[in-house]
């Protein structure tokens, strides 16, 4: 049995599946929920200063997309942090973390960018017993304007700045938030490290509308008529995630530093896509959101599963192993050729592949062979983009296929690319043109 215990920075969690800082964990209800689920670890519900409480709107909070089968792809939230009292919220992270002291307790927390204000907290979030904190550098709405969350982690001076006190004031484990709001996620990782962070986390909601009410004329979600931008996540925001995630771990000057993959994990797969890119353990919430407590469960299993047919022990055995495949453009093959190949068998005839191919690719993929409806690549013309296969409806009716120097097109009998045994000299060869140069 694969054994899927995880120390995170010296945090442990019986499993690599955290519940992200959000309303999910903004209880102590919630959150032994979560526990007896058989979640590893929470990043509680972000924590503010002491004093008046964040007063949120008493009305929708959430935008959506959806897929054509109402799956939902990605929310908008305008959510603020916790709004209520910080005292109730200590006092209900130290009995959660005395219930389950096996499980990873993290205290998010976002005050104002004052020395005095970092310093005040921390004490009182130690106190709890808590396993660690989370910087909240990220929250794109609400808080920003306030000079807090993404305001904050836009500004990599500021960032370290204040992981400067953090690591002064306390000695929990810092574990820093970024913002995907920001053009090079490595800058701020980059300061994030040079404060003495243990950790970073990301990515956090991202910048959005998701729609607009033509009716009213108001975003959505609509407040009295009026709406405002919030922070996007969901399923549709890893691939941002996950390229973010790799630029760090590849990164020269962030290399070895622990990150917690955050953004758009539904499936174990999701997981296993982040901790082959680098993150050390996962945090999920939208899909908590949406299918509630009890999805870990399928992470777990299937994670475990896929791990014991691989032959993979430990989650060290998985963790970064895709990082070193992660190039830039410049560094691909362009040696490698590969074709498209369609399944007679399985194809439905319904011609998505010629008609995408056909006006907007190559014009590779026939409609006819001898009056008869019939699909078929042209290797000739083909020059592998794998459009075809992203637009079949069918799973694994066409494939891609790598062919070796000299291949002959089964159709004309003639070399699938005649310049492809000279292509490291071809003039369409963007590095052998920079050398003639």
């Amino acid at each position: 049995m694969a054994d899927l215990r995880n120390n995170f920075v010296g945090i442990k969690s019986p499993n690599p599946f955290w519940l992200a800082s959000a309303p999910p964990t903004d209880k102590a209800y919630n959150v032994e929920r979560a526990f007896k689920a058989g979640w590893g670890g929470v990043v509680w519900k972000t924590l503010g200063e002491e004093g008046p409480p964040v007063v949120n709107v008493n009305g929708p909070r959430y935008g959506a997309i959806w897929g054509a089968d109402r799956r939902l792809l990605g929310l908008n939230n305008i959510e603020l942090i916790t709004d209520r009292d910080l005292y109730v919220n200590l006092r209900e992270m130290k009995q959660v973390k005395m219930n389950w002291p096996d499980r990873a307790l993290i205290a998010s927390i976002m005050v104002p960018c004052e020395e005095q204000a970092w310093k005040a907290i921390l004490p009182l979030v130690e106190e709890t017993g808590a396993d660690g904190i989370e910087l909240n550098f990220g929250c794109p709405h609400g808080m920003s304007e306030r000079g807090m969350g993404s305001a904050v982690g836009q500004v990599p001076e500021y960032i370290e700045m204040v992981v400067r006190w953090c690591k002064q004031y306390t000695r929990m484990p810092v574990i820093t938030k970024l913002t995907p709001n920001i053009t090079d996620v490595r800058k701020p990782a980059r300061a994030a490290k040079a404060g003495g962070t243990d950790a970073v986390s990301l990515i956090n909601t991202i910048n959005s509308i998701t729609s607009v009410n033509l009716d009213t004329f108001s975003p959505e979600p609509s407040i009295d008529g009026r709406g405002s931008h919030g922070g996007y996540c969901g399923p549709a925001v890893k691939p941002i995630a996950l390229n973010m995630v790799a630029e760090i771990a590849r990164d020269p000057e962030t290399y070895g530093l622990p990150i917690s993959g955050i953004g758009g994990i539904t499936t174990w797969r999701d997981a296993a896509e982040f901790l082959a890119l680098g993150a050390g353990n996962v945090q999920v919430c939208t899909a908590a959101m949406t299918y509630g407590f009890k999805i870990v469960q399928e992470m777990i299993s299937g994670l475990s599963d896929w791990m014991d047919a691989k032959g993979h022990r430990t989650l060290d055995d998985i963790c970064g192993r895709a990082v070193p495949n992660v190039t830039d453009w410049q560094y691909l093959n362009l040696n490698y050729v590969s074709k498209a190949r369609i399944d007679q068998d399985a194809c439905i005839k319904c011609g998505r592949c010629h008609i995408a191919c056909e006006d907007t690719s190559h014009q590779a993929i026939t409609q006819f062979v001898n009056g008869v409806r019939h699909f078929e690549v042209i290797d000739e013309e083909c020059v592998g983009c794998n459009l075809c296969v992203n637009v079949c409806p069918v799973e694994n009716c066409i494939t891609m296929e790598p062919l070796a120097a000299g291949t002959l097109d089964k159709r004309t009998g003639k070399p699938v690319d005649p310049n492809y045994a000279n292509w490291t000299t071809h003039p369409n060869n963007p590095m052998a043109r920079q050398a003639a140069e």
